[in-house]
């Protein structure tokens, strides 16, 4: 069982920065791949940022690749994504989420077992 608790969002103008925090409780955030989703009004749920369990490695979407980064602090627990240079396109509820049984990395929203309450980010132009 995995627990996740989103905070930092809020609102900010275009070209600013936020850094997104999620707190992980109930499983060591090492051991299960985690990721960032966010979900604008009126569009599906999709993939921003990603770090691999196993090896740390980081996926990004194409649309954030550049300018958001996503880290993880194993002594918290906690998960974060910075985000740089935001444009009013990125306004959406984001997710953290976690994926316990998957030995691969996957960009499938589907695929992942817990879910944060999510984070409102709204960039205003």
């Amino acid at each position: 069982q995995v627990q996740l608790v989103e905070s930092g969002g809020g609102l900010v103008q275009a070209g600013g920065s936020l850094r997104l925090s999620c707190a992980a409780s109930g499983r060591t955030v090492t051991t299960y791949t985690v990721g960032w989703f966010r979900q604008a009004p009126g569009k599906e749920r999709e993939f921003v940022a990603g770090i691999m369990w196993s090896d740390s490695s980081t996926y990004y979407a194409d649309s954030v690749k550049g300018r958001f980064t996503i880290s993880r602090d194993n002594a918290k627990n906690t998960l974060y994504l910075q985000m740089n240079s935001l444009k009013p396109e990125d306004t959406a509820v984001y997710y953290c989420a976690a994926d316990v049984g998957s030995y691969y990395f996957t960009t499938n929203d589907y695929e992942y077992d817990y879910w944060g309450q999510g984070t409102q980010v709204t960039v205003s132009s």
